[in-house]
C-alpha cells in the first residue's frame, strides 16, 4: 500500500521542494494550478466518463452513500461546535477542513491501487460531491461567519460554471447520448488528461504554507480527526448498512480519507472564515495523510 502511494505523495514533496527553492519561478505555480483546474483536470474527467462502461457505476447507490457520509460528517462536526463553542468564522474553517478533499490526490490514488477500470466510480462520485459539498460549505457561512446569504440564482450558478462539474455533466451526456468519440479526439483529451494529476500534485505541494503551522491549535487537531479518520469510519459503517462491496465501497473509501482541498483557503479569505486556521489545516493534513491514508487504506481496502 505504501509502496502505491509513494508516487503520489512524491509528487506533492516534490512540488513543496520545487516552490521553496522559487523554481521555476513564485509566479508559475498559480498559473499551473489553474491550468489545471480550468483545462486539464476537466480534460481527464470527460475522456473517462465519456468511454466509461455506464452499467459499471450504480449511480443510485453511489449517491446514497456520498449525501450519506457528507450529511453524518456534517452533524458531526456540528455537535463539536456545540460541546467545544468556537466563534463562527473559526467553526467555518474547521468545518471546511472536516468536509472538503482534495480531488487531485483522490484521483491519482484510484488510479495506483484500483487502475483506470474504477475512475468512472471516482468521476461520479466526485460530480455528485463538488455540488453538495458547496452548498453545504455556503450554508456554514451564512450560518456562522455572518456572510451574505446568497440567491438560490447565484448559487446555481456558482455550482453549475465549476469547470469539473461542467466536465462532469459532459462527460456522462456525451456517454448517455451515444455519440461518437473519434479516435484523434480520444487521444488528444488522454494527452491533456495524462498531465492533469502530475501537475495538480506538484502545485499542490507547492502551494503548502508550513510556517502556517506554527501555534498549531486543538481546532486543526479537531478537524484534522473528524477528515482523516471520522469520515472514513463513517463510510465504512455506511458500506457495511448498505451491503456495498467491490470497486464502489474502496472508491469512496479513498475519497473519504483525503486531506481538505487547497481551495477552502480561498474561500475562507473571501468569506469571512479563519483563513490563517484554514491555511494550517491544508498544510498539516496533506502532511498528516502521508502517513494515515497507507496505514487506513491498508486496513479498510
Amino acid at each position: 500500500m505504501t509502496t502505491a502511494l509513494l508516487p503520489v505523495f512524491g509528487l506533492i514533496l516534490l512540488g513543496m521542494l520545487l516552490s521553496r527553492m522559487q523554481f521555476p519561478g513564485d509566479s508559475f505555480w498559480p498559473q499551473a494550478e489553474k491550468l489545471t483546474y480550468y483545462l486539464l483536470f476537466p480534460a481527464l474527467l470527460v475522456g473517462k466518463l465519456a468511454t466509461a462502461e455506464t452499467g459499471a457505476v450504480d449511480i443510485g447507490r453511489v449517491a446514497t452513500l456520498v449525501v450519506g457520509f457528507l450529511l453524518a460528517g456534517s452533524l458531526l462536526l456540528w455537535l463539536l461546535q456545540r460541546l467545544v463553542g468556537w466563534n463562527g468564522p473559526r467553526f467555518t474553517s474547521i468545518y471546511q477542513g472536516g468536509i472538503r478533499f482534495n480531488t487531485y490526490v483522490g484521483l491519482a490514488t484510484v488510479s495506483q491501487l484500483l487502475g483506470d477500470g474504477a475512475m468512472a466510480v471516482a468521476a461520479v462520485a466526485i460530480a455528485l460531491m463538488i455540488p453538495l459539498i458547496n452548498l453545504l460549505c455556503i450554508a456554514a457561512f451564512a450560518l456562522y461567519a455572518g456572510a451574505e446569504r446568497p440567491s438560490p440564482l447565484r448559487v446555481a450558478r456558482q455550482i453549475l460554471s465549476n469547470p469539473l462539474i461542467m466536465a462532469c455533466v459532459t462527460g456522462i451526456a456525451w456517454n448517455l447520448l451515444g455519440l461518437p468519440w473519434p479516435d484523434a479526439l480520444g487521444l488528444f483529451m488522454e494527452l491533456l488528461g495524462q498531465t492533469a494529476l502530475p501537475m495538480g500534485l506538484l502545485a499542490v505541494g507547492a502551494g503548502l504554507q508550513l510556517s502556517a503551522l506554527r501555534g498549531a491549535s486543538a481546532a486543526l487537531v479537531w478537524s484534522s480527526a473528524v477528515k482523516l479518520l471520522g469520515l472514513p469510519l463513517l463510510v465504512l459503517l455506511l458500506c457495511q448498512l448498505t451491503g456495498t462491496v467491490g470497486v464502489t465501497r474502496e472508491v469512496l473509501l479513498i475519497l473519504a480519507v483525503l486531506p481538505t482541498a487547497s481551495s477552502a483557503y480561498i474561500l475562507a479569505r473571501q468569506l469571512g472564515g479563519d483563513a490563517p486556521l484554514m491555511a494550517a489545516l491544508i498544510s498539516a493534513q496533506t502532511l498528516l495523510a502521508m502517513l494515515s491514508m497507507p496505514l487506513l487504506l491498508g486496513l479498510l481496502l
